[in-house]
């Protein structure tokens, strides 16, 4: 039986739940459609002021478009970023608004300087960047002492912060302070001392941090140069330093400040110690490292400096005398201050003349050696400072004055040679205390220093500080109440020191030029007061006489005008000319070329009237010093009234003399020279030796006012009748007549009143010495109106003279000119009786000027005949008037 056969129905269909759809890579899911519509659909509502940009329209903002008000804000923000970065927007605000800054100084500062304690290092940075960069720049005009109280409060909160990196940036931010604004000092000088000593003490990061300690080290050094201080070679107790008001009020006769100082000197004797550890602590690196990095040079450098400070400070005291300097010198109140003060000074400071002088222990290279000399140097410093007041052993004394010479002679050590500007840079501050060391030392060590000292002199560049330092020391050696040398003059080997350092004078003072004044004013001071001492030495007397000889360039090279030849001098300003002239009243013998050259700075028109005047002075005084020969003596007066260069008013020449006229400089000047010339002796003998030369001078033919001037010398040293003689005579015969035409000739007219009134004083000034002349000699008015006469028909081109026919182009200016002078003669009351002896000469100038202007022979115009006429008619009326009423 077979098996049934299966049945082949399918299964019924059911529902499907879900459809699964096959998906194409890269193409996008539509979305679910159980998903709920979230899309919000609305209407822009429309506010007028919306905008919160609005709120800042006219408001200064930064790059991220904050104001200043809301950067202030952030700058108190927790996150450091956000704080730094609020400093940088206010800087940016500041930097392109300044005047931001003045309206909100005051409100910004109290807010800024809560970052001086910020824990993070970067906003403490960019704080002192925005303060030494924008604020203290800007706030120059207006004065800096309100917001410098706002600001001190918070830096010492700062100095006394636990962790060491804020500690150290807040005596950078008073550093900064101080840099600006040095009188600040004195109000917080005992705090601020006082947190230098606290950071000191704590030498846990000496040698750590050495980056550390030098802005430390260096910020205490610049607090300690605000005091005073006794540094040589430094002008500090004068007005050269920005913090000198701070130092006047140490005064000992201002109690109240006093009182202050008393404070400050127990805080430096706390400190000093403290230095000098510091220092010694530093001294074993130079033995065992094999180089002295520059980091540890720096610091170094900066405790020597702060100890050479500490002790000029003290230094200062004992030379004042003040009371509570001197026991500062001690840590102990004692009967003996000064004494037992300088000891415990030489116990404190003893590790460091241990150590002296400081030499690497390996060879190295220039540069760490030259680190090695500057150390030393300071060290030596300290020494020197001391010296007066402290009583060093003999091996001492000999440790430093070896150094001292080969300092001097530019050697390291042995044969090291030091380099030439880096030696002329660090011996300045050496070489100052060369006179002082020179009186505390004798024998062959005070020769051999002095030695080395006139090397340095000798060697260094004429402009360089070094220079001058050498001519400070020189002029402390011949000092009557400080230097030694001064008394010492009659010692042969001292008295060529004085001969080298004088010969070397010259030569510096023309080098030096007009370029450096105030070098070449400490060169003429050094050589009034050589020449003062050889007034009384007459071995060092001959020398100084020598150098005016190469001393002559410094005046004029050679013959000087308006284009050159003039010599520094002229260059100078009115103080250093008149030192310069003060000089030459202290040579022995004033020789011919060196007046030649002081007479071409007289002739210059840049030179002042008032050392013009002051050099006419100081001859005149030579010479009745009997320093000056009368002959050369004339010479410079002579040569000055005939080539001295005058600019009248309205002169063409005024473009040459800046527009100013010099005219009554002129008149002074010749006022001077007469006076002077009368006081030289007997006016008979000065008469006969100045005749001769100053009628050579007038046939030069000078310009007008010099012709005049030398006139009128000549009338000053002539009397009544005439000395002239009969050859002088005939010369001023033959050179008056064109001068007289010239002074009616080349004086404008002028139409105005005032104009006329001047022209009139002038032609009178000019005419006044021929007045007198021929009140006292009617030979020469002869001679005078003979030569009148005889040029009324002269050709222009033939005459003799040639300075008057300049004026006159034609027969009839030339005859107007002519009766012009004749007239202006005929005014003069003192003349007109002399005229009745001239009566034929008068007459005979009228019959050839009306012979002139009837003649045929001579080509002229009618306008000029009747010009001549007129001419003719004027004089012949006056002198008929004249000769009627004489008679």
């Amino acid at each position: 039986m077979g098996k049934p056969k299966s049945s082949s129905k399918k299964p019924p269909k059911r529902g499907i739940d879900f459809k699964k759809i096959k998906r194409k890579i890269g193409r996008k899911l539509p979305p679910p459609k159980n998903t709920t519509n979230t899309e919000i659909k609305s209407k822009a509502i429309i506010l007028p002021e919306q905008s919160v940009a609005s709120d800042k329209a006219g408001l200064a903002v930064s790059k991220k478009g904050l104001t200043l008000k809301e950067l202030m804000q952030q700058t108190s923000h927790h996150n450091a970023k956000v704080r730094k970065d609020a400093l940088i927007g206010i800087k940016d605000i500041l930097t392109k608004n300044p005047d931001e800054l003045r309206l909100h100084k005051l409100a910004l500062i109290e807010k800024l300087r809560e970052r001086i304690s910020d824990d993070d290092k970067l906003v403490r940075e960019t704080l002192y960047q925005i303060f030494k960069g924008v604020i203290f720049p800007g706030c120059k005009e207006d004065g800096q002492g309100p917001f410098i109280s706002l600001m001190m409060v918070y830096i010492f909160s700062a100095m006394t912060n636990l962790a060491i990196d804020i500690r150290l940036m807040a005596f950078k931010f008073l550093d900064l302070i101080l840099q600006n604004c040095p009188t600040s000092f004195s109000s917080y000088a005992e705090k601020i001392l006082q947190n230098y000593e606290d950071i000191l003490r704590q030498n846990q990061f000496y040698l750590q941090d050495k980056a550390k300690l030098k802005n430390a080290l260096a910020g205490i050094t610049y607090c300690l140069s605000l005091l005073p201080h006794n540094r040589r070679g430094d002008t500090l107790a004068t007005d050269s330093r920005p913090g000198d008001s701070v130092l006047h009020s140490y005064e000992p006769d201002v109690p109240k400040e006093s009182a202050g100082l008393s404070v400050i000197t127990k805080k430096l004797n706390g400190i000093l110690p403290i230095l000098v550890g510091c220092f010694h602590d530093f001294v074993p690196l130079v033995h065992t490292s094999p180089q002295l990095d520059a980091q540890s040079f720096d610091c170094m450098l900066s405790v020597l400096q702060s100890i050479d400070l500490i002790v000029q400070f003290f230094a200062y005291g004992i030379d004042k005398g003040q009371h509570e300097l001197q026991i500062s010198l001690s840590f102990y109140t004692h009967r003996n201050v000064s004494h037992h003060g300088q000891d415990n000074i030489m116990v404190m400071l003893k590790k460091l003349w241990d150590v002296f002088p400081l030499y690497p222990a390996h060879q190295l290279s220039e540069k760490e050696d030259n680190r090695y000399f500057i150390l030393n140097i300071i060290i030596s410093e300290i020494f020197l400072s001391l010296i007066d007041w402290i009583y060093p052993s003999s091996d001492l004394l000999e440790k430093f004055l070896m150094f001292i010479e080969n300092a001097l002679s530019e050697k390291i050590c042995g044969s090291l040679q030091l380099g030439k500007v880096f030696h002329d840079k660090h011996s300045v501050s050496l070489v100052a205390y060369i006179p002082k060391l020179l009186k505390q030392v004798s024998g062959s060590w005070r020769s051999r220093i002095l030695q080395g000292f006139t090397n340095v002199f000798k060697s260094c560049k004429p402009e360089s500080s070094l220079k001058m330092v050498c001519i400070s020391a020189i002029e402390e050696f011949l000092d009557p109440e400080k230097g030694w040398l001064y008394l010492e003059t009659t010692d042969p080997e001292i008295l060529a020191y004085h001969i080298t350092w004088l010969r070397e004078l010259p030569s510096l003072l023309i080098h030096l030029g007009d370029k450096h004044q105030l070098s070449s004013k400490a060169v003429l001071l050094l050589q009034l007061h050589l020449g003062q001492c050889a007034l009384i030495n007459p071995s060092l007397s001959q020398e100084y006489n020598n150098i005016q000889y190469t001393l002559k360039d410094f005046y004029s090279k050679g013959i000087a005008d308006s284009t050159g030849g003039y010599g520094p001098f002229v260059s100078l300003t009115r103080d250093i000319q008149e030192l310069s002239v003060c000089c030459l009243y202290y040579f022995p013998f004033l020789d011919s070329p060196i007046i030649q050259s002081v007479t071409s700075c007289c002739l210059c028109h840049n030179l002042e009237s008032v050392i013009l005047f002051r050099i006419i002075e100081i001859l005149h005084s030579s010479y009745k010093a009997g320093r000056i020969q009368i002959a050369n003596h004339i010479s410079f007066f002579i040569t000055l009234l005939a080539r001295y260069k005058v600019y009248p008013e309205k002169s063409a020449d005024l473009v040459e003399n800046d527009g100013k006229s010099n005219f009554g400089t002129f008149k002074s000047i010749t006022n001077v020279v007469c006076s002077f010339l009368l006081q030289l002796g007997d006016e008979h003998i000065v008469f006969q030796m100045l005749e001769k030369i100053i009628i050579d001078q007038l046939l030069l033919n000078p310009p007008l006012d010099n012709i005049c001037a030398l006139l009128r010398v000549l009338v000053k040293l002539d009397s009544e009748p005439t000395r002239l003689s009969e050859q002088s005579m005939i010369n001023l015969g033959s050179f008056l007549p064109g001068y007289l035409t010239d002074i009616v000739s080349c004086i404008p007219e002028d139409k105005t009143q005032s104009a006329t009134m001047v022209s009139r004083k002038r032609t009178h000034y000019y005419l006044l010495p021929c007045m007198f002349i021929f009140h006292r000699s009617h030979t020469l008015l002869k001679l005078v109106l003979k030569k009148m006469g005889s040029l009324v028909n002269e050709e222009s081109s033939s005459g003799s003279n040639q300075l008057w026919t300049q004026y006159l182009t034609g027969y009839s200016s030339r005859i107007d000119a002519i009766v012009s002078v004749l007239l202006l003669i005929f005014a003069d009351i003192k003349i007109q009786q002399k005229l009745l002896l001239c009566k034929e000469e008068i007459q005979q100038i009228s019959e050839k000027i009306l012979q002139l202007q009837l003649s045929e022979v001579i080509n002229m115009t009618m306008e000029e005949r009747y010009k001549i006429r007129c001419s003719y008619d004027r004089l012949k009326s006056c002198s008929s008037k004249l000769l009627a009423g004489i008679r």
